[in-house]
């Protein structure tokens, strides 16, 4: 198996892109991702998008979009797994280059969530749940992310305090990040305060509906040492899992075992702990989900996560800096886009461009992403050298 490299990466800015398609947000990200690469040909393109026919109308996006970015001829694939389709999108482009199935590998990421109303949002991102045992009743995701928080909290004296403090600290880290949807600062009171949305998250707890697209560009180690590309970013461990996709059928709620079994798969193929992570973009589509997926992660031990962010364990300069883009909650949440814009953080950090919101001397970073309330997970590790 080759050893496999990012080489490129672009995104655009993230929000509500009324003047824009699907096709054009995304074609200007994979764009940007070429020149950055400096590169003049691809072999092949995944693509990972939830929702585009209940968003958009359109399906089939794989031949469109290939068209529209001037590649009509290669092999390109669409790639679903509800907010994990990027994460996902990754390991296949991963995979592709590894093999040595394809040298020069386009993956990317793109969802336009605004051209449908509110409601048709929410109807298109509960077909990520359980449609017949859980959506049929009337349950939408902040409910079932309220019923996590409500078990976690009940279960481990997890504070309404802390989870907003996931916010706060995701919003600071936002605020310093020129492509975020929401680039500015809030506090405990703001998110107390804001609108209830499902009991005890509100408003202020939950990311947003974004339109947006990242893309980024792999190839293998050796050909990037070609390239001349310094530093050398290396994918080290993949690892992809699944789970029982209603929440009724887990053991327990307050688990994340997709996101456990997929780091586990992820630590082992780079030979890595989580000790050895200097800092991780993980899935915060709610400030509850974050705390859960760093404990799953290993990061801290079971029911820990609410006082870790208390302590200020996970700020920029605390022992695991999480989201230092700002997260979904700060960044914005294209389902689509998420799992590729969480890499494009890893290498600007990489390759110290990230700014105010640098974490010092990281060499080694985690991405975690995830669909639904965890019924799918990728976690992927790289490295810098």
């Amino acid at each position: 198996m080759r050893e496999v490299a990012i080489i490129g990466i672009g995104m655009n800015k993230w929000g509500e892109l009324w003047d824009k398609s699907l096709r054009e947000i995304f074609v200007e990200a994979a764009l940007l991702a070429i020149d950055d690469a400096g590169i003049d040909k691809i072999d092949s393109m995944y693509i990972g998008s939830m929702s585009s026919g209940l968003f958009t109308d359109q399906e089939h996006i794989a031949s469109l979009l290939a068209d529209y970015l001037g590649l009509a001829s290669i092999p390109s694939t669409r790639v679903e797994s509800a907010c994990a389709s990027g994460g996902l999108a990754l390991r296949q482009a991963f995979i592709d280059v590894a093999s040595g199935m394809s040298d020069v590998v386009l993956v990317g990421g793109v969802e336009k969530m605004t051209d449908v109303t509110t409601g048709g949002a929410t109807f298109a991102l509960s077909t990520a749940a359980d449609q017949e045992y859980e959506c049929y009743h009337g349950v939408t995701f902040p409910g079932l992310y309220a019923l996590i928080a409500r078990a976690h909290m009940h279960k481990y004296g997890t504070t309404r305090e802390q989870l907003a403090m996931v916010a706060v600290k995701n919003h600071k880290n936002g605020a310093k990040n020129p492509l975020a949807q929401y680039p500015f600062e809030i506090t405990i009171e703001d998110v107390l305060k804001s609108t209830l949305v499902a009991d005890p998250l509100r408003l202020l707890d939950c990311s947003p509906i974004t339109d947006g697209a990242a893309a980024v560009i792999l190839c293998s180690v050796e050909l990037a040492k070609e390239f001349k590309k310094d530093p050398i970013i290396k994918i080290i461990g993949s690892g992809h899992a699944t789970d029982y996709i209603a929440l009724h059928s887990r053991e327990d709620i307050t688990w994340l075992s997709a996101t456990e079994k997929a780091a586990k798969r992820a630590y082992k193929m780079a030979n890595k702990t989580p000790k050895d992570i200097d800092f991780a973009e993980v899935h915060d589509c709610f400030t509850i989900a974050e705390i859960c997926v760093t404990e799953a992660l290993g990061f801290f031990e079971k029911g820990m996560g609410g006082e870790a962010v208390e302590k200020r364990l996970t700020d920029l300069d605390g022992r695991i800096p999480i989201n230092p883009s700002g997260g979904l909650k700060s960044k914005g949440h294209p389902v689509g886009a998420t799992g590729i814009a969480q890499v494009i953080e890893v290498v600007k950090q990489f390759r110290e461009e990230a700014g105010e919101r640098q974490v010092k001397n990281a060499r080694i970073a985690l991405t975690q992403n995830m669909g639904g309330t965890g019924g799918s997970t990728l976690v992927h590790i790289f490295e810098k050298i």
